[in-house]
């Protein structure tokens, strides 16, 4: 059985032209197998890194300030925020306004800050 050659690369390795031996063989394959569980664990350290880094600039997004007016602390269910002006309507027609639109905002009614409520035009003839 003949014993290949070392190709030209590895005669820079070796300096010489001589048959690779089966001990010679699994110290290069090694070798290569070795260098590349290294390169992969680098680069999985580094998609780990970017990982973290991308994580702390969402996390830094998330948090937003306070805006003036508002508390940091949520309002209790029966408190309302702000004063409502009515004009030419009645208070049950305009909780019944209020309502809708908390409904349909998805917001919570004391949440929401209803500044006047007025009526536009009466079409009840």
């Amino acid at each position: 059985m003949p014993v290949p050659h070392l190709l030209g690369i590895f005669t820079d390795i070796y300096g010489s032209y001589d048959s690779m031996t089966v001990p010679r063989a699994l110290m290069i394959s090694l070798i290569g197998f070795f260098t590349v569980l290294i390169v992969l664990g680098i680069i999985a350290l580094f998609i780990k890194l970017i990982a973290v880094i991308f994580d702390l600039v969402e996390s830094r997004r998330e948090t937003e300030p306070v805006r003036p007016g508002e508390s940091a602390t949520p309002l209790p269910e029966n408190e309302s925020r702000g004063a409502l002006v009515l004009t030419d309507t009645d208070e049950e027609t305009a909780a019944m306004i209020m309502a809708i639109v908390s409904y349909k905002s998805g917001i919570p009614l004391n949440r929401l800050i209803f500044k006047s409520v007025k009526l536009l035009e009466d079409n009840r003839e």
